[in-house]
């Protein structure tokens, strides 16, 4: 038995069946460096998957921070502190009025449980829109967003809309006619609920709609499905887990790429390069509503470590100008990954913005089939050949490129030399 079939079957014994792993021969990481990780035979894998250390693995100053912290002091928020206030002061900043308050989490998924809790305390309604092919976390509240993993019984309180799909749009067309058909779903999913006795309170989005595949939208496709939102009494959250903190290099945030301005922002995985952080960005008004109408403590979120790790890891996305190496080094990314289109039929279209990109794969470009189980032969191809990526999106036939932001030109070339030979040496079959 492989050392690797050991450590898969002491999973399912010690942490029970069904524990997802990548690739079908899952890697075993040992240690990781700025967009490296080794396994433990010691090959060197180049990381252009994990947005979670998003400064680059165990970056100094990072380890620093936790570790002077935790050396001094670590306790909850009922005793007065000064990081977490310095920390939400720089975090806000970053955002626009009135987005000024915040409430520190552990995960993601706490944080958009709680921005459903704040819709809930602002609207009094119970209503929730998610798109048909998202992601936003697995606490019992957060998990019937979900349709790619769906809960055993669904609550009546939650509708669905086609996610929106810039390859092939809803109704045929692009641009306004696109937006138009996006927001059309948006008012049959607020009549829906309607009839199913629940008034609208929110609509949570990924900005980005990084799990649909992260589509070619143009600044202001969600005006009309916002405003329709709003008409029904609702309010918009924006979930910044996987585009937030400059990654997409145009914008800090996703919200602000896509132009509007969100009521509740939940945010998590790159928060603390690691360190489990989350936090919720609001405005005065729906945090005084959710204080009032939910008594809500967190024993971690927000402790003296976990401030000092993501206030660390906010000052480097600065300091180091990594938004701007994420938009150059992600233009030049994308630029390579066109070149590579035009030798390989199977890449039917491009896109991305920053350090989150990709190309979806078909199976010939005329009828524009996903190529499903060849993206997956692809991704496992690649990691092979030491590169790490995944694919994700409605056909699960996008590649998914999303790596820590000191990702180089360099390192973008290493990708694209073995991205070629990995379309070049695996037949395209359905």
């Amino acid at each position: 038995m492989t050392a690797t079939q050991t450590l898969v079957d002491r999973r399912a014994k010690l942490l029970g069946p069904n524990v997802s792993t990548f690739y079908d021969d899952p890697v075993h990481i040992v240690r990781g460096e700025g967009v490296w990780v080794w396994d433990a035979d010691g090959r060197q894998y180049l990381d252009c998957y994990n947005n979670v250390p998003h400064v680059g693995h165990c970056h100094p100053k990072v380890v620093e921070a936790i570790c002077k912290q935790a050396s001094t002091l670590n306790t909850h928020t009922r005793y007065l502190h000064e990081g977490i206030l310095d920390y939400v002061e720089d975090l806000t900043d970053t955002f626009d009025d009135p987005l000024n308050t915040a409430i520190m989490t552990c995960t993601g998924s706490e944080a958009n449980d709680i921005a459903l809790r704040m819709a809930q305390g602002i609207t009094g309604n119970t209503g929730v829109i998610a798109t048909d092919h998202t992601y936003h976390g697995n606490t019992m509240a957060v998990s019937q967003l979900s349709c790619t993993n769906p809960p055993p019984d669904r609550w009546n309180n939650v509708a669905f809309v086609p996610a929106p799909d810039s390859y092939r749009p809803l109704g045929g067309e692009g641009g306004q006619a696109h937006a138009q058909a996006f927001a059309a779903e948006i008012e049959r999913a607020i009549a829906e609920l309607q009839e199913r006795g629940h008034q609208l309170s929110a609509l949570i989005i990924c900005p980005y709609f990084a799990n649909e595949g992260f589509p070619t939208l143009e600044k202001g496709f969600l005006r009309p499905a916002i405003d329709a939102v709003r008409k029904a009494g609702g309010i918009i959250i924006a979930d910044e887990v996987q585009p937030g903190f400059g990654r997409l290099g145009t914008d800090f945030w996703g919200h602000q790429k896509a132009g509007f301005l969100p009521d509740v922002v939940a945010l998590g995985k790159p928060m603390a390069n690691g360190h489990p952080v989350g936090g919720v960005v609001t405005s005065p008004e729906i945090m005084a509503a959710f204080r009032k109408n939910f008594r809500y403590f967190n024993t971690f979120g927000g402790n003296p470590v976990s401030a000092a790790a993501a206030r660390a890891t906010l000052r480097i996305v600065h300091d180091e100008g990594l938004m701007e190496n994420a938009r150059a080094v992600g233009d030049y990314a994308r630029d390579g990954l066109r070149k590579l289109a035009e030798t390989h039929s199977c890449i039917g279209d491009v896109r991305g913005s920053g350090l989150f990109f990709g190309a979806e794969l078909v199976l010939d470009r005329e009828s524009r089939a996903p190529a499903t189980a060849f993206t997956k032969q692809i991704a496992n191809a690649m990691r092979r050949k030491g590169v790490l990526l995944n694919f994700l999106g409605i056909h699960y036939n996008a590649l998914k490129i999303r790596p820590p932001l000191p990702f180089s030109r360099e390192n973008a070339d290493l990708m694209l030399e073995r991205l070629d030979e990995a379309l070049t040496e695996t037949p395209l079959a359905p």
